[in-house]
C-alpha cells in the first residue's frame, strides 16, 4: 500500500521548497510514478522547464523544445502507444524477473503508470531540434557517436527538470515508451521532421512519498583507467 500522500501545497509553497539542498534533492530523488490526478499550477511546470533550460546543451545549441501536454484527447493517443510499448516489454519483464519482488514491485508501478496515464495531470515531452543551425538535418548518415552527442543535449536538462520537480514535491519519472513509433509520435504532437521527441515525464502530486534511495556502494562500480581495476575497493 503506498503511503497517505502529504497535502498538496500551494504555489507559493512549492517554489519555496527550491532552497532544499542540492545533495538532499539528489540523494532523495526516485521515480514516482503514481501520482493524483489534482491539477499542477502552469506556474510549476513553467519553473521546471525554467530550471530545465539552465543545464549545457552541445556547442551551446540551446535547440531544446518541451511539449506540455494536458489535453486529455492528446494523453489518450499517447497511453495508446504506452499500452502497446509495454504489453511486450512488461510481458518479458515479468517473465524474465520472475521471483524478484523488488523488480516486480517496479514492474506493478509501471503498470500502475500505464493504466493510469491519461489521468496524469501533466506530461512533459523533451524534445531536439536539428536543422541548419545544428549543423545537421534527422534523416543525414552518422556515425553511431553522433546519437550519443545529440541526445546528450537534452538529458541534463531533463535531470534539472527532474530535480526540479522532486525539490517542489512533485512526483515524476523519465519514461521513453509512449515514443516508440516515433512517427506516431510526431503525428500526435504535430511535431516536424526537424523536431526529435527524446523522452517524457509525467507530471503530478505523489501519492506516496520521496524518501532515501538504496543504490550499490561508489567503490563496486568506479574503475581507475581500466575496466576492472578497482582501485578504492577494499580487498574482501
Amino acid at each position: 500500500m503506498p503511503d497517505t500522500p502529504k497535502p498538496i501545497p500551494s504555489v507559493a509553497e512549492a517554489l519555496a521548497r527550491l532552497d532544499m539542498p542540492l545533495a538532499e534533492a539528489m540523494m532523495t530523488q526516485r521515480a514516482v510514478r503514481r501520482v493524483l490526478p489534482d491539477p499542477v499550477d502552469d506556474e510549476l511546470v513553467l519553473k521546471c522547464i525554467e530550471l530545465a533550460l539552465r543545464a549545457p546543451t552541445g556547442s551551446n545549441g540551446q535547440n531544446w523544445e518541451f511539449i506540455v501536454v494536458k489535453d486529455p484527447a492528446v494523453k489518450a493517443k499517447l497511453a495508446d502507444r504506452y499500452r502497446q510499448a509495454w504489453a511486450v516489454y512488461g510481458g518479458i519483464g515479468r517473465r524474465v524477473t520472475a521471483g524478484d519482488e523488488s523488480m516486480a514491485k517496479i514492474l506493478r508501478a509501471v503498470q500502475w503508470q500505464v493504466d493510469h496515464f491519461t489521468e496524469i495531470p501533466v506530461l512533459v515531452v523533451a524534445c531536439l531540434r536539428a536543422g541548419p543551425r545544428e549543423g545537421r538535418l534527422p534523416f543525414m548518415p552518422a556515425p553511431p557517436v553522433a546519437a550519443s552527442s545529440f541526445f546528450g543535449s537534452i538529458y541534463p536538462s531533463v535531470q534539472n527538470l527532474l530535480l526540479a520537480a522532486r525539490a517542489m514535491g512533485l512526483g515524476a519519472s523519465l519514461i521513453t515508451l509512449p515514443l516508440w513509433s516515433m512517427t506516431s509520435a510526431r503525428r500526435i504532437l504535430k511535431l516536424p521532421l526537424s523536431v526529435t521527441p527524446c523522452c517524457i515525464v509525467p507530471l503530478g502530486w505523489p501519492r506516496g512519498r520521496y524518501g532515501p534511495t538504496t543504490r550499490r556502494p561508489v567503490r563496486e562500480v568506479v574503475h581507475l583507467d581500466s575496466y576492472g581495476n578497482r582501485a578504492w575497493q577494499s580487498p574482501s
